[in-house]
């Protein structure tokens, strides 16, 4: 817990929410954050290797009383299988990003360059723009898109993040 000056600091919180993959669980999840005032930053869901459950990451703002209360919550919910909290030390994340750049033919070659350093693929190309897929740490997407935004960015999609924890340690049912 972060305190100055006898304040509580917010900051982000990695939630892993293992989950019967019913209909309806996604908005029970959500409307418990929406009560407690909790504002969700990333929220991402995906079967886990048994089709019948999925596992759903949630990264959110809160200090560390917020977080233990929304983890009790968590684990009343129905359909709720596991939830654990992950440390920023304790987690590996990452997250997908698809940008549309504006790439005139002779800017093509400083883009390519940009994007084999930073560990970015072209995925399409047109006669006035590239699209670029890139996964990794949302500290290294927005460095990449800083670099490429002199280009002109056209449009963003990201997924969200994901995030799996370091070690032999698992958060299974």
């Amino acid at each position: 817990m972060l305190a100055h000056a006898g304040m509580m600091i917010k900051m982000k919180h990695t939630i892993s929410i293992l989950v019967e993959n019913h209909a309806g669980v996604l908005s029970r999840i959500s409307g418990l954050f929406s009560r407690r005032g909790f504002n969700i930053d990333s929220l991402a869901v995906g079967e886990t290797d048994d089709p019948e459950i999925s596992r759903v990451t949630i990264v959110a703002d809160g200090d560390e009383h917020t977080v233990e209360q929304l983890e009790k919550q968590l684990n009343k919910l129905i359909d709720t299988l596991k939830v654990k909290a992950l440390a920023p030390d304790e987690l590996l994340s990452r997250e997908l990003q698809l940008i549309k750049i504006n790439a005139q033919p002779k800017q093509r070659n400083e883009i390519l360059t940009i994007c084999e350093i930073m560990g970015a693929k072209i995925i399409d190309i047109s006669q006035t723009t590239m699209t670029i897929e890139i996964s990794d740490t949302t500290m290294h997407l927005a460095r990449f898109e800083e670099l490429i935004r002199p280009y002109g960015i056209k449009e963003i999609v990201r997924t969200g993040v994901i995030a799996i924890q370091k070690g032999a340690e698992t958060i299974r049912k």
